[in-house]
């Protein structure tokens, strides 16, 4: 039967009616039968990691797409979400409670997931669909001496994801960080290999006061490919091999990024003229140490617009054998377009860049990832009033201080990271920046 106000409205299209009377047909033409599910366990592909903390065992892998699909007969990754894979040993002698929401505070249950897909089954799948999303999660609570395996079902993520695992027991928290890459072909850190950019040349390792000495000597900016113009200042540096910087920036939030392509190019420009997230979308390439960045991060917002990103260069040093990494960061506030970039687009940067600094030394400290931190001087102030430009001639302005940050083996509290006390920050916003006199 046609609702009476179809009947009765004067404007309604004469196919309207036909539409909604064939709509549950096509509805239902479009659901599927589930696939048969493959054995219990992970796919023997699966990227499994596995830590040890006293006598309990974590393993954790992230399906991929194709994985995703072959273990629940319906594709996540339409609905954007993802499956972490979990296995946990418990050898102690209490029971432990697994703390899922700190795995990820948005995740989806099993019968919230499975409702998304209420329009890709038969009705009559639908509870066979809730049951197998069931039987795949696993159990909260963890008996003492046993092993436990399953999934959760989280947001999707490109890339990569940091997955933190805390199991809760009688006065006792066990902790356990995995950061996980998901490659895909086109992202910038697949490519990288740290080991052939200074083959012919060893780094030379710097102790404190020397390392120092030749940061202050660095030059302030990263420049063109010409190196003729000047472009954002390098105002961050920090020490750890790379999958410590991986793991660290990831754990704080920090996404990696697309290299640039077509299609990304593609990907970026339909962003940009919606409005709309891309949360890998490649970064412009600056340069410094004669070439273009080695690893490009961000921390993305909901729009293309609004983002923190940095760039990074592995330095000709270390420090007490560790890799140093020269970085630029910054806040992108907006989108232009220019022909100056191949992607014909452009961010805005925030001019306060030392509140990009300011931000990104706060997230490792959070997530207790600095073991050492300090500041050495990297050019002259630049106040407002006085403020410099980059490369395409966004203006900005800084107290000219470049941060340097030792990564922690271990967690360190924020109150336990020592500052080396080299030069003293003032704040993103302080007397230096903004050109006003110190009362």
């Amino acid at each position: 039967m046609i609702p009476s106000w179809i009947r009765s409205a004067r404007s309604v299209p004469a196919w309207v009616p036909a539409l909604l009377i064939a709509m549950p047909a096509i509805a239902l033409g479009a659901c599927t039968g589930l696939a048969a599910l493959p054995e219990a366990g992970p796919p023997p592909e699966l990227a499994v990691q596995t830590d040890t903390v006293d006598d309990v065992t974590v393993s954790v892998a992230v399906l991929d797409d194709g994985q995703a699909e072959a273990r629940y007969g319906v594709d996540l990754a339409s609905q954007d979400l993802q499956a972490v894979w979990l296995r946990i040993e418990n050898r102690s002698a209490q029971r432990l409670w697994l703390l899922v929401a700190a795995l990820d505070p948005s995740y989806y249950s099993a019968d919230e997931a499975a409702y998304m897909f209420r329009t890709s089954v038969r009705p009559a799948d639908m509870e066979a669909l809730r049951q197998r999303f069931r039987d795949a999660t696993i159990p909260y609570m963890l008996e003492p001496g046993g092993v436990s395996e399953g999934h959760l079902i989280v947001a999707r993520a490109e890339g990569g994801r940091y997955v933190n695992v805390e199991l809760a027991g009688h006065e006792r928290l066990l902790r356990f960080g995995f950061a996980v890459v998901l490659p895909d072909g086109d992202f910038d850190y697949e490519r990288l290999q740290v080991e052939r950019i200074y083959a012919d040349q060893p780094p030379r390792d710097l102790d404190a006061e020397a390392l120092r000495a030749w940061l202050e000597a660095l030059p302030c900016c990263t420049h063109d490919a010409n190196g003729e113009d000047e472009g954002d200042p390098l105002n961050v540096v920090i020490i750890g091999d790379r999958d410590k910087l991986l793991t660290a920036v990831a754990r704080s939030g920090w996404s990696f990024t697309h290299r640039i392509t077509r299609r990304s190019i593609q990907r970026e420009l339909g962003a940009a003229i919606a409005n709309s997230e891309y949360a890998v979308a490649p970064v412009s390439s600056l340069y410094a140490f004669g070439r273009k960045q080695d690893l490009a991060l961000q921390r993305a917002r909901s729009s293309l617009a609004q983002r923190n990103h940095m760039r990074l260069w592995l330095a000709p040093v270390t420090f007490e054998g560790r890799p140093v990494w020269v970085g630029q960061v910054s806040r992108d506030i907006g989108v232009k377009f220019t022909d100056k970039s191949v992607t014909f687009t452009t961010h805005v940067i925030d001019p306060a860049v030392d509140e990009a600094r300011e931000y990104l030394l706060q997230s490792l400290l959070t997530r207790q990832s600095v073991q050492r931190f300090g500041f050495v001087q990297a050019m002259d102030p630049a106040p407002v009033g006085h403020t410099r430009l980059n490369l395409t001639d966004d203006p900005y302005f800084t107290d000219g201080l470049r941060l340097v940050v030792l990564l922690a083996d271990e967690p360190v509290p924020p109150e336990r990271a020592r500052n080396l006390h080299w030069e003293e920050a003032a704040g993103p916003i302080a007397p230096r920046q903004t050109g006003e006199t110190p009362r």
